[in-house]
């Protein structure tokens, strides 16, 4: 019978490997904590709907990249969620979370999309989402870009070397409508360079022609109207205000005119912090302003502000790097050569454990050479054995796995908490 493998773009995620997720995700938790940013967990499934209204029925997303199906229940039309935010409005809008207030949220979890999977890119991806909500100030925008930088110095990135900032507006609906109609005459003056892509996009998304790649396109993007040079007064003086921050933080910044981002809810701010040394996948976290996404999903207007970070490009990016993403450490393998002594390293194991050592016991017994074998390629730090003459004297021996000079010691069974100390510190 043919194995069962996981689908194409949706990996497994195996021991040690897994270990650098959660040393990411422990961070990302800590930062949140620090920043009074709280844990939201909304459901991988929603209503197709709310990614139709909420990113736009024109984007890529919606059109061709996400996960849709009928709820064989009641024929409902259902998506696995292509990102976050979406969600989180909508969980917002449901619960009435901004009754008391406006609200700091987090959640990291799963999204799904259709990718051809490449490096950096799955199916099954991995997110970070914080979003500010209820909040209408540049010093928001300005707080989740360096809460940013404040994760990329915790896991070992330097600025401008590793990574960079991005920022442009976007401006209000209103200005954004006159940029798209000079951008629209624009391209169909140059109607000649655009590829097929260009021209299915020229009338429902043409903003996203100007991320295009496509070589014969460049001089008529370079050329092209600027949304920034459509902005009014009040958009301006938000984009100002947002740069005087970020200039009193002292962090560096680059105003990308043709920053527009993917999806239709941003306006006024828009930012991506990116790298160079990915190849093309090059954006590890991006977000912005989308002021209008509750009204638009059907909640009282609320303006809010949030990004979204994808952990294996960062976790990528600190294996380019050479940080050193600490694994689980096991203090101590225990070593028990039969059924009489079981009993007595199970009772010490669990005040081990107890007292926070990370003890693995053998299981199945065995020689004591093979399980010293199985101590020593354990990673742990100490050996403990349970022998039948340590155990007859209310013993336990206790060997430096990492150590080969070191002396083995022996410590009392019933004094398991004078020698736990010794065992987490090594």
């Amino acid at each position: 019978m043919t194995p069962i493998q996981a689908v194409k773009g949706m990996s497994d995620i195996l021991p040690p490997e897994s270990a650098r997720w959660e040393w990411l995700e422990a961070r990302i938790r800590a930062l949140c904590a620090r920043c009074g940013y709280a844990n939201l967990r909304p459901p991988i499934v929603e209503p197709t709907v709310l990614f139709a209204r909420g990113l736009g029925a024109a984007t890529d997303i919606v059109e061709k990249e996400m996960y849709s199906f009928e709820d064989a229940l009641n024929g409902d039309r259902l998506s696995l969620r292509p990102e976050a935010t979406a969600g989180i409005v909508r969980a917002a809008i449901e619960h009435s979370l901004l009754r008391d207030g406006g609200k700091r949220l987090y959640c990291i979890g799963p999204m799904f999309r259709h990718e051809r999977p490449q490096r950096g890119r799955s199916r099954q991806f991995h997110q970070f989402d914080a979003e500010a909500m209820g909040y209408a100030g540049p010093d928001v925008d300005a707080e989740l870009i360096l809460m940013l930088r404040a994760l990329w110095r915790d896991l070992g990135f330097v600025e401008g070397r590793d990574v960079r900032l991005e920022i442009n507006s976007l401006g209000q609906p209103a200005e954004r409508s006159a940029h798209r109609a000079a951008l629209i005459a624009h391209l169909e003056a140059h109607a000649a360079l655009l590829d097929d892509d260009a021209k299915r996009r020229l009338h429902t998304n043409p903003l996203r022609i100007l991320d295009s790649k496509h070589a014969a396109l460049q001089p008529a993007i370079e050329a092209a109207p600027r949304l920034i040079d459509f902005l009014g007064a009040e958009s301006l003086a938000h984009f100002a205000a947002l740069r005087a921050a970020l200039d009193q933080a002292r962090l560096d910044y680059r105003i990308n005119p043709r920053l527009v981002r993917g999806l239709d809810y941003y306006n006024l701010t828009v930012f991506e912090w990116v790298t160079d040394r990915l190849g093309a996948q090059g954006t590890l976290a991006g977000g912005g302003r989308y002021d209008g996404l509750f009204e638009l999903l059907g909640g009282k207007p609320a303006p809010a502000v949030g990004f979204g970070l994808g952990m294996e490009r960062v976790l990528l990016l600190a294996a380019e790097l050479g940080v050193d993403a600490p694994g689980d450490v096991l203090h101590a393998y225990a070593i028990v050569p039969g059924a009489a002594q079981s009993t007595h390293a199970l009772t010490a194991i669990e005040e081990l454990r107890a007292a926070g050592v990370a003890v693995a016991m053998n299981a199945g017994f065995g020689s004591m050479k093979s399980q010293f074998k199985r101590a020593d390629s354990s990673g742990a730090r100490f050996a403990l054995v349970f022998g039948e003459s340590e155990v007859a004297a209310g013993q336990v021996a206790v060997k430096a796995l990492r150590d080969p000079d070191a002396p083995q010691t022996l410590h009392r069974l019933d004094a398991v908490c004078t020698w736990a100390g010794m065992l987490r510190t090594g």
